[in-house]
């Protein structure tokens, strides 16, 4: 980010014709998308068997998280449209023609409702209409639950492996990173100069103070009607929070999470389906910020969303925020995703790019911290949480 930055002040000339450099991280990001989405539904759905099986812990973890999540979309929407950082960000006319179609008619609902079920998924993935390929991905995983077992392990060992072999896809890309970031940066200010920069700081303190608030506001009383011990709690998440602000992963604290969760007082039965499931469905720091950004893309791109469609582009992310990996950055698979799909201009991504990874370590840390909490909650919920309930 630095030596972007220094670059395009310095050599904004040289600086412009490194954007090739940042297109080919965009294009390794873009070809995860599917494949991954398609795996992490797959087996975050079909992976813990028969949802009759799970019983009430499984039906109350997905309708807590559900609740949750789109708490956390809601409340990125409304930051951004309260802030609106991204209206101080002047994005070319020709970028923005490029992606946007001439007189664009009008989306009816109803169209919306079509265009949510694919009628040939390879098309779907080759349009990245990442709707489509969460749908179908959905009812796949359901169908897959409802065949015998001897049929379905195949399938689902075959999920298993294409989800674990697009994370260390998405991790080798990611070596990439700095690289492809550092030439978003150095054009972007080589380009559009070191205005740029005052975008991207509102950006940072509107998602800072978004996810702090999520926090203080939500998660809060959540563990507060829930009668969960605070300092107790604060305690078991304190570390596996840390690791997670330190590596930008979830998955780096899943294991330690797991642990000290069930050594605050949650059944391991309930510790074991909550927090790993909840890495497919209760990322509420990437979903909140996934709302923000896309609203940040539109507004820099001179795009008016009314509610209705904003409303639209928070019930797409619903669905295909649910497939984001624990991986860095994985966000930025379903940014890029929601663009495509609401037509919106990728250039303002480049600027995102710039700041992605400071946001990155605060949403990644909400996102462990949500889940522990949901595993103390569901706890709570059926009445096993081995801790005394505070006075």
């Amino acid at each position: 980010m630095l030596v972007g930055l220094e670059l395009g002040l310095d050599a904004p000339a040289f600086a412009t014709q490194l954007r090739f450099l940042s297109d080919i991280f965009l294009r390794l990001i873009k070809v995860i998308v599917a494949p991954l989405i398609l795996g992490t539904l797959i087996t975050g759905i079909a992976g813990h068997g028969d949802l009759r099986k799970v019983g009430r812990i499984g039906w109350k973890s997905l309708v807590y998280f559900e609740a949750v999540t789109t708490i956390a979309l809601f409340l990125g929407v409304a930051a951004i449209n309260l802030t609106k950082a991204g209206e101080g960000l002047v994005i070319s006319a020709s970028a923005t023609a490029a992606q946007t179609p001439p007189n664009p008619t009008p989306l009816r609902w109803t169209d919306f409702i079509l265009r949510i079920f694919p009628e040939n998924i390879v098309q779907s993935v080759a349009d990245n209409q990442i709707l489509q390929v969460a749908v179908f991905a959905i009812l796949f995983a359901i169908a897959l639950t409802r065949v015998p077992e001897v049929q379905q392990k195949p399938i689902l060992n075959f999920a298993e492996s294409l989800t674990q072999v697009m994370f260390r896809f998405t991790n080798i890309v990611m070596y990439f990173a700095p690289i492809g970031v550092g030439a978003a940066m150095a054009y972007t200010v080589g380009h559009m100069g070191i205005a740029v920069l005052l975008p991207l700081g509102k950006l940072l303190f509107t998602a800072y103070g978004a996810l702090i608030t999520f926090l203080v506001f939500v998660l809060l009383p959540i563990a507060i009607l829930a009668r969960i011990p605070l300092k107790r709690f604060l305690a078991a998440v304190a570390e596996p929070a840390t690791i997670a602000f330190a590596t930008s992963t979830s998955e780096a604290a899943l294991p330690r999470a797991m642990e000290c969760m069930e050594s605050f007082g949650v059944p391991r039965r309930i510790v074991a389906f909550v927090i790993p499931a909840g890495y497919s469905f209760n990322l509420d720091g990437s979903t909140l910020y996934l709302a923000l950004a896309s609203i940040f893309v539109a507004q820099a791109a001179g795009i008016h969303m009314s509610w209705s469609q904003q409303l639209l582009m928070v019930l797409t992310l619903m669905l295909t925020s649910k497939g984001i990996a624990g991986v860095p950055r994985a966000t930025l698979l379903v940014l890029l995703a929601s663009a495509a799909s609401f037509h919106l201009p990728t250039e303002p991504i480049f600027v995102i790019l710039g700041v992605d990874a400071l946001i990155d370590m605060a949403r990644t840390s909400l996102n462990v911290t949500g889940n522990c909490l949901a595993s103390a909650v569901i706890a709570r919920w059926e009445n096993e949480l081995t801790v005394p309930t505070p006075d």
